[in-house]
């Protein structure tokens, strides 16, 4: 058998009041594509961080290519061979995609100091083409969406000519299109010699393009296995350690009071004559492509966006949503896409983002009352069983499912009467998203009007009452999960069959 490429001894990692990782082991091979899995909070991306020299280990040892090596900086690891696509995307927003993918590493003239920029804009253009991105290596990179992004973090990635490629979360803003081409440059690059960590998820993923699957539980090595050695099922019991109960299955707590109706609204964005009626305790879900509308229409009702034609009413009044503050005295709350950039002061405590927007209900005169404000905060950390070592902790240092959480507890302070969710699992584990599903139906069974998008089918089928189909700013499509499949969802959203025109 070969020898490993990169081989991992007892590597052992802390942060204040956490032990992200004790002991672990893991061997990746050439030419194979091992997949690591686990809940969020199982150190997968700490042990990725120090995989790629982002962060250091405790204790442990660390071989590559058979030497044994100490990883200080994300440029020695470059030097090794090792390219990291990192789940938080690392693109410099105000500069565009050819200088993002050859930051530090630009080809040079013949004279020392002075770049060669066609060549620079000529190999950027190729690496999109060959993943299929339709965009301008001279693009900024604030002006992609965040699906676009995620391409131009591979595109980076694969220009390095790595030996191992570690890959955090690649697929969680792709669409199915973008997935099946970045799946195929995957195999193109095992059968040639590549190594690849897949961190994912999606399990179903995990399993069509793994060769083994390495399993990890706070923190621990809990075994590796062939990828075809386990079932689904298997998989998910050893990385949550106990049974997982069904996910919500159309259960409906719709009461049929309308509590938010669009009239014909349209943005000077990519809104275009929207109509739709939310009940009361109901969720009701919006699918579609990238690039269809979808978060525009939950940023409009949310006093982001500006509607130029059309009506916004709420429990049968007609309101004028013009900021978000304005919403949430309205009783909406937003969970956007984007948690980190958009839903989360990283820099503060979990205590002080699930307060601020239930702060009316925590102050008196302008003056904080401490004792209920705290008290708020610790029955929504327990009601959502979000981990954290204490109220004071930084939400940065959070796993990804926690961070989530943090985010719908904020809502859930406000006791909101409209709740829209713009993927909300997005990058999160199968146990986390369990648990939100359960959320969310506890919160219909409340009264609370869900209005989500999502871009996972089976989370649209499994968890809405309702589907309404997106494309193009339009809404195309009306069904519900007992009437319709996957195939027809995505038919709709492509513009292959014309659907139920609204």
């Amino acid at each position: 058998m070969d020898q490993p490429i990169l081989s991992l001894n007892s590597i052992s990692k802390s942060f204040p009041g956490v032990q992200a990782l004790d002991s672990v082991n893991l061997e990746v091979y050439p030419g194979e594509i091992h997949a690591l899995v686990g809940e969020n909070g199982a150190g997968k991306s700490t042990l990725m961080r120090i995989i790629s020299g982002a962060s250091f280990k405790d204790s442990g040892s660390m071989q590559w290519k058979g030497r044994e090596v100490d990883i200080q900086t994300p440029i020695e690891a470059q030097n090794l061979g090792i390219a990291m696509i990192h789940q938080e995307l690392a693109l410099i927003p105000y500069i565009d995609v050819g200088k993002n993918i050859f930051l530090g590493r630009e080809p040079q003239l013949k004279f020392p100091g002075l770049i060669d920029w066609s060549s620079l804009y000529q190999a950027s253009a190729d690496l999109c083409q060959n993943l299929g991105l339709d965009i301008s290596p001279r693009t900024i990179i604030k002006d992609l969406t965040i699906a676009q992004q995620q391409m131009v973090e591979v595109a980076k990635s694969l220009s390095m000519d790595a030996s191992l490629l570690v890959m955090d979360e690649p697929t969680s803003a792709l669409t199915n299109r973008e997935v099946e081409t970045l799946f195929e440059q995957m195999n193109r690059l095992r059968s040639e010699g590549v190594s690849i960590i897949f961190i994912s998820h999606r399990l179903e993923e995990v399993f069509r393009v793994a060769d083994k699957i390495t399993v990890l539980r706070d923190g621990r090595w809990i075994g590796t296995h062939p990828a075809d050695s386990l079932s689904e099922n298997e998989i998910v019991k050893k990385m949550v350690g106990r049974e997982l109960g069904a996910s919500k299955t159309h259960e409906s707590h719709s009461t049929g009071v309308s509590v938010l109706r669009l009239k014909d609204v349209h943005t000077s964005g990519n809104v275009r004559g929207v109509s739709l009626d939310l009940k009361e305790g109901e969720i009701l879900g919006i699918a579609g492509l990238v690039g269809a509308g979808r978060t525009e229409l939950l940023e409009v009702i949310f006093g982001v966006g500006r509607i130029t034609q059309g009506q916004i009413l709420l429990d049968g009044n007609q309101v004028e949503i013009d900021s978000p503050s304005k919403a949430i005295h309205k009783g909406i709350g937003f969970v956007p896409e984007d948690r980190k950039a958009q839903g989360l002061f990283l820099n503060m405590s979990v205590h002080q983002n699930i307060v601020l927007a239930a702060l009316d209900t925590i102050t008196r005169l302008g003056v904080v009352l401490q004792k209920r404000a705290k008290d708020l905060t610790s029955s929504l950390i327990k009601q959502l069983d979000i981990r954290t070592p204490s109220l004071q902790q930084r939400v940065r240092n959070l796993s990804g499912g926690n961070q989530q959480k943090v985010v719908i507890a904020r809502w859930l302070a406000l006791e909101p009467r409209v709740l829209l969710l713009d993927e909300p699992t997005r990058g999160i584990d199968v146990g986390a998203k369990r648990e939100i599903h359960a959320l969310l139906d506890q919160m219909t069974k409340r009264s609370v009007a869900i209005l989500m998008v999502s871009s996972e089918l089976p989370e649209i089928l499994g968890v809405c009452d309702r589907i309404l189909v997106m494309r193009e700013g339009r809404l195309l499509l009306e069904t519900d999960p007992d009437n319709t499949t996957q195939d027809e969802i995505m038919k709709a959203a492509a513009g292959t069959t014309n659907g139920n025109n609204r």
